[in-house]
């Protein structure tokens, strides 16, 4: 089995693997559930589920793509670009594949949401290592 060096100190994270990888999924799922509440819809865990597959599918595929290339989990707020990208834009095609819609707005409104998610946390996370003396 190859060992990967630990990451620099600026690319910790207090929150490690597979914590992270829940937090993305999750808040995915946040995501889709409050776009399915700002719009009234009905069925709110299954259809909040419903509503995120195809994001969680981008997600998974982001995690696995920065693995991949950089032998590295995206924890940090720059590895975690690739998995707000992958998020977004293969979420879109499957969730058009799937039949639904991607309205310009909708795009521009869930790259904004994804971004403050998924990247959000990363930034915070980084932020409280850096104060508390995790990163050192």
């Amino acid at each position: 089995m190859t060992s990967y060096p630990d990451p620099p100190a600026a690319d910790r994270n207090p929150i490690g693997m597979p914590w992270a990888l829940l937090v993305d999924l999750v808040l995915v799922v946040v995501f889709a559930a409050i776009g399915r509440a700002s719009h009234a819809e009905q069925n709110a865990v299954v259809g909040a589920l419903a509503t995120a597959a195809p994001f969680l599918v981008g997600t998974l595929a982001g995690w696995a793509l920065v693995r991949m290339r950089s032998h590295a989990w995206p924890l940090a707020v720059g590895t975690g670009i690739p998995v707000w990208l992958s998020t977004l834009a293969l979420g879109m095609v499957l969730r058009v594949l799937f039949g639904g819609s991607t309205a310009f707005s909708f795009i521009l409104v869930a790259g904004a949401a994804l971004a403050i998610l998924l990247l959000g946390w990363r930034w915070l996370a980084a932020w409280w290592a850096r104060r508390t003396g995790f990163a050192s």
